[in-house]
């Protein structure tokens, strides 16, 4: 049940034992009244009245309580006041009697609206005043209208604050019970957040793994192939071919053992991109295809993001090409002319592919460009042909 509702109902309880209260004591000072006696059916109405004023008051405001007060409304005040008017009269004690109509005041400042509650203390005014006013004279009558007219304001007045408290109260458990529900909600894409970011990264050290480890291995492989294949032809360049695959193993356990710092300070840092892309161009061509890289326009400072992303894209095209194309020839263009955007084109003169989606380093990397909002082609020109070659296309933001 909402905290409100729970609220106006705590509230609707106390009002209830609060009305029966006054009417409790408001009988007691009519029988206690000295030089008042009542036969037995005066007795039996006044109790049968006060039985009947005491349940509208509660049951029968509960009722209205619930709902737009309307004609309802209008109806419940006119019965209490008339039952209120009929106990003064026959307990023939004015005093007592008007004591009856202040809870009413109070009830219609908690459910009218400020017209409705001025007709309704009008009323209770008036009924209060009247009986005293046949029988006093009118210094006595004013003495008295001005007396309960101040007491009829100052229940409005009380009522007003108290139900302007209640009210408080149930928008701040509202508003706590809210702030319990966001926290919780918060909490929980918290928790989401934490495994999203932790997928992102697993697949970010996978990339780099692939990328940088990969490139190695390949590269070492190739020169591993080249001494083999030459030794006994020209043993000098083998052995160039060993000293290289050499020093790359030293660089790729230097890379794995390091893994973490050069995560955090890529290839790209403090070097422009083709000043980063240049030992590239140098161990592809000591594998023996001659690759060549072309700058377009005027080479700019590029977010760290966008570099490596780029720098990626040629170590992955450049590791296929010695893995896959059987190429003797690749070219790299790096298109800064763009006043937005960076475009590099790894192009080779091999056998293509047909099916162009990649491997896992491809699709890595298509992660990477996309997660800058950049794009990535991959594909042959003629795929039903050998020889056409294979062609990578990456465009990143920068």
């Amino acid at each position: 049940m909402p905290l409100a509702s729970i609220t106006r109902q705590s509230g609707k309880r106390t009002g209830d034992v609060v009305f029966l209260l006054v009417v409790l004591v408001t009988f007691i000072a009519i029988f206690a009244a000295e030089g008042h006696s009542f036969t037995p059916v005066q007795v039996s109405a006044l109790l049968a009245l006060g039985l009947v004023f005491g349940l509208i008051g509660t049951i029968g405001f509960g009722r209205i309580d619930t709902v737009e007060p309307g004609i309802a409304g209008a109806v419940y005040f006119t019965i209490q006041i008339g039952v209120a008017c009929v106990i003064s009269v026959l307990s023939q004690a004015p005093g007592p009697g008007r004591i009856l109509l202040l809870p009413l005041v109070a009830q219609a400042a908690a459910l009218l609206r400020r017209s409705g509650i001025v007709l309704v203390c009008v009323a209770v005014v008036i009924a209060a005043v009247v009986p005293g006013a046949l029988t006093d004279d009118w210094r006595t009558t004013l003495t008295s209208a001005t007396t309960y007219l101040a007491g009829v304001v100052f229940v409005v007045g009380f009522t007003h604050i108290a139900r302007r408290e209640e009210l408080a109260r149930a928008e701040v458990e509202r508003l706590a019970a809210e702030l319990r529900a966001a926290n919780d909600k918060l909490r929980e894409y918290s928790l989401q957040a934490e495994e999203f970011a932790t997928t992102q990264e697993r697949n970010r050290l996978a990339r780099e793994i692939h990328d940088g480890l990969g490139h190695y291995l390949t590269a070492i492989s190739m020169q591993l192939q080249a001494a083999r294949a030459i030794w006994t032809i020209d043993p000098a360049k083998a052995t160039d071919a060993l000293g290289k695959a050499q020093t790359l193993t030293r660089e790729a356990l230097t890379d794995v053992r390091g893994s973490v710092a050069a995560l955090r300070s890529p290839p790209t840092d403090n070097r422009s991109l083709p000043e980063a892309l240049a030992p590239l161009i140098e161990e592809s061509c000591a594998t023996g295809i001659l690759t060549e890289l072309t700058v377009n326009g005027s080479p700019r400072a590029l977010s760290p993001q966008a570099g490596l992303a780029l720098y990626r894209a040629a170590q992955e095209g450049l590791t296929n090409v010695r893995k896959h194309a059987r190429a003797s020839r690749v070219d790299l263009a790096l298109d800064f002319s763009d006043a937005v955007a960076v475009q590099l084109v790894v192009r080779d003169n091999g056998v293509g592919a047909r099916q162009t989606d990649g491997g896992f380093g491809l699709i890595g990397l298509r992660e990477r460009v996309q997660g800058l909002g950049g794009e990535l082609r991959a594909y042959t020109l003629a795929p039903d042909h050998d020889g056409q070659g294979f062609i990578l296309e990456v465009k990143v933001p920068g």
